[in-house]
């Protein structure tokens, strides 16, 4: 298996990487490289960008507005999206809502919503989750009853991401109480605007305010908002989540972060040695990027296959491996973060309405750091926890 790239793919790497360098703004950059939040005037203006040149979804059908391109370029393109750093399109329309809707929508929704996904005129988010119905999402207990040309819903979403920004919802709700758990479930979407519905923020530990509770009383959805067929949403969930899941490694993430590490522990703080003459700490880093290569070699096999059987639109098991040890790697180089930040690490520096009011004591960006490292415990639940990933490799893997 010859995992090198040809002449080709690398000039139309060196395309891609000349179009972020000349088109990202770089206080956006600035924003990701130090961790902090980008906002939504920041990823319209990006998602905006990207359209234009015909790159916001470039792995949909290209009828539908996606490229074109094989498996590798895709793989090359978010690679370097990942390690400029850009932001990538806000994945619950690109690659959650958007696919689902090509491939199971009707001719009405696909030409109302695709465009308006690709532009960002439409700010999605994900209605799955509910208490008690997170890693086993089929115990979801939000209910959808028909009422003539409407649905009425009622029930709970939670850890709802940026809902606060979202004009739509794609929701799983159970329309069939009797049927067995998996087979009574309906896809649809709803307008954020809808009487009945309430959003609540979800204050996490590090102080950030992108998850959210989302309340459904009453709500009346359109039944013309109904994706595919009543009762069958369980199975566009699932090819929803395959969708989520590619690209799930970030290995150029974590290529920029360790950039980020080396060239930071470079540096003496507070008059003391840089960290990256300390033994322990380079013997940590070391083995981190011994993973990652691992890792990207795990991972070019996989794009490797799938360009040679052509892709399916289902994903490689072996996708599997590259969510585990591609988050586990995340979270690894995040801690790695923190520690050369130091103690100037410790505190998080918040908005103004949160009654900060003292300077860092450290440099600016190290007050991103811990907030970082909290932020990706989730990175192993998210998509499917590392645990069901593992049952997925044992099952579809090694035939266990």
């Amino acid at each position: 298996m010859d995992l090198r790239f040809t002449r080709q793919e690398i000039a139309f790497r060196d395309e891609v990487r000349a179009f972020f360098r000349d088109n990202l703004p770089e206080s956006v950059r600035a924003k990701l490289i130090d961790g902090e939040f980008i906002g939504p005037d920041d990823y319209r203006a990006w998602t905006r960008t990207l359209s234009a040149k015909g790159w916001g979804a470039p792995h949909w059908p290209v009828e539908h507005g996606g490229t074109g391109w094989d498996p590798v370029r895709q793989y090359i393109y978010l690679e370097e999206l990942q390690k400029w750093p850009a932001p990538a399109p806000l994945a619950f329309g690109v690659s959650m809502v958007g696919p689902v809707i090509a491939a199971f929508g009707n001719a009405a929704q696909k030409a109302h919503y695709l465009p308006r996904i690709l532009t960002l005129d439409d700010w999605w988010c994900q209605g799955f989750s509910e208490p008690g119905a997170g890693s086993d999402l089929a115990s979801l207990r939000t209910k959808a009853v028909r009422d003539g040309d409407f649905f009425i819903v009622n029930g709970q979403k939670t850890w709802t991401t940026l809902a606060q920004y979202a004009d739509w919802i794609f929701c799983l709700v159970r329309t069939n109480p009797d049927a067995k758990k998996q087979k009574g479930i309906t896809y649809l979407l709803i307008d954020m605007k809808t009487p009945g519905i309430e959003v609540r923020p979800i204050v996490t530990m590090d102080g950030g305010r992108e998850i959210n509770e989302v309340f459904l009383t009453d709500v009346r959805v359109p039944a013309e908002n109904l994706v595919g067929e009543e009762n069958r949403g369980w199975d566009y969930a699932k090819f929803l989540l395959g969708n989520e899941r590619s690209g799930i490694a970030r290995v150029g993430l974590s290529k920029q972060r360790i950039a980020r590490i080396r060239e930071l522990a470079a540096q003496e703080f507070s008059g003391g040695r840089p960290l990256i003459e300390e033994p322990r700490f380079r013997e940590k880093l070391v083995s981190v990027e011994i993973e990652l290569k691992a890792l990207e070699l795990t991972q070019m096999r996989v794009v490797s296959n799938d360009a040679k059987r052509g892709h399916t639109g289902r994903p490689d098991p072996a996708s599997s491996i590259l969510k585990i040890k591609g988050s586990e790697i995340q979270q690894a180089t995040t801690h790695l973060l923190m520690e050369v930040m130091g103690p100037f690490a410790a505190p998080f520096r918040g908005a103004e309405e949160d009654g900060w009011n003292e300077p860092a004591d450290g440099p600016d960006y190290a007050a991103y750091a811990a907030p970082s490292y909290f932020n990706n415990r989730k990175v192993s639940i998210y998509g499917g926890s590392n645990e069901i990933q593992r049952n997925i490799i044992a099952k579809a893997v090694l035939g266990l």
